[in-house]
């Protein structure tokens, strides 16, 4: 069955199909009035690659694509300038086009530079085959832009909400279970059983990252973007708490199976004694508390969480020179419970600043600056 969050990131089904469909037919009859060649399949083409859920995305494919096949037919006007289609030329025009689509960041659109080029190359440079494949271009990009930007882009705010939420319901559910767990009877076993249970929440805190990085890429150039901006950090922030969390869990678990092998095979049950057991158990509980109080943006009851920890940290007290592995045994449990204590209080805290996502063309704009930076470094030498 599917989770809640997933059943809710779903669309109105076929609208992205009616989207890209619509993109494509009036691509076509625009170019078609402009009269950009007699047959102008090259505009409808762009706008079916270049339409994505995201108006961030649609943007950056359309960006990407212009970009492409307008140095390619750059790249194709040059060298038929000096030389007709030959192999040599060929080769010439594919390989000039990969290295400078890599060093602009194309990206998915990487080879529709080389693809360009060649065409043009094909026909010796022809000037109305260049802009007629220049203009269709534009046309099919702007189209699809146009479209997305009209017709419902979709923010995914209350889902990435919902699969936070869901995180810290199954987190706390997890160290409520964990706590029932240590004031039951105590094995190896059990401490291997609850690593394991532990490490299976990996995926659930993958899942909630992959719902809010939707969720900022549907806010970028979304002109209804401005919830997501106002609750993107408080959500991101609680985000990051919730994993360190449940890695700061994974070393409870850890440092709970470790104890079990350094005691006689007959004491793994009293690996840690019953006392110190039944005050993790509380700690846990408190923490668990404290986490669902985080997410509803209620009082953390982090006082009642230092007094519990203060307490398990009393029983722990160790001789280093007495038991030197027990001391640094009960050091590493001790460190874990703190790091779930800050990150209870990192989960609460409220970012005062709003989000602004990166710049739509900043991956681009760091490749030339490297290729400044290396051209100003050889100049130097």
């Amino acid at each position: 069955m599917e989770s809640g969050w997933r059943a809710r990131v779903r669309r109105l089904p076929g609208l992205r199909t009616a989207k890209t469909t619509l993109a494509a037919v009036l691509s076509f009859v625009v170019a078609d009035w402009i009269g950009t060649s007699d047959a102008p399949v090259l505009a409808p083409l762009t706008a079916l690659l270049v339409i994505q859920v995201t108006m961030y995305d649609t943007v950056r494919e359309s960006l990407q694509r212009v970009a492409s096949v307008l140095a390619g037919v750059l790249v194709a006007v040059g060298v038929a300038a000096i030389a007709g289609l030959s192999w040599w030329s060929l080769g010439a025009v594919v390989a000039v086009s990969l290295v400078a689509g890599r060093l602009l960041r194309l990206g998915p659109q990487l080879l529709e530079m080389p693809i360009s080029a060649m065409l043009v190359l094909a026909v010796g440079g022809d000037r109305d085959v260049a802009d007629s494949r220049v203009y269709e271009t534009l046309v099919g990009a702007g189209v699809g832009i146009l479209v997305n930007l009209a017709i419902a882009p979709p923010l995914y705010l209350r889902p990435a909400g919902d699969a936070v939420r869901d995180l810290a319901d199954r987190i706390a559910g997890f160290s409520r279970d964990l706590a029932r767990g240590l004031r039951a009877e105590w094995s190896r076993a059990e401490a291997d059983h609850w690593l394991t249970e532990a490490r299976s929440l990996n995926p659930d805190v993958a899942r909630a990252d992959q719902v809010l990085v939707r969720a900022e890429a549907g806010a970028r150039l979304n002109p209804r973007a401005a919830s997501t901006r106002r609750q993107q950090p408080r959500l991101r922030s609680t985000l990051t708490g919730l994993e360190r969390f449940q890695l700061s869990l994974r070393e409870v678990c850890r440092a709970l199976l470790d104890r079990t092998y350094f005691v006689p095979e007959e004491e793994q049950g009293n690996a840690y004694p019953a006392d110190v057991r039944m005050a993790l158990a509380d700690f846990l509980e408190t923490a668990a508390d404290a986490v669902t109080a985080a997410i509803e943006q209620d009082a953390v009851p982090l006082a009642d969480l230092e007094r519990r920890r203060n307490r398990l940290s009393t029983l722990l007290m160790v001789d280093p020179h007495s038991d030197e592995a027990a001391w640094q045994q009960h050091g590493a449990l001790m460190a874990a419970v703190d790091r779930l204590r800050v990150e209870v209080a990192a989960a609460a805290r409220q970012p005062e600043e709003t989000w602004r996502p990166t710049p739509l063309t900043d991956r681009q704009r760091q490749a030339v600056r490297r290729i400044v930076a290396r051209r100003r470094r050889r100049g130097g030498r």
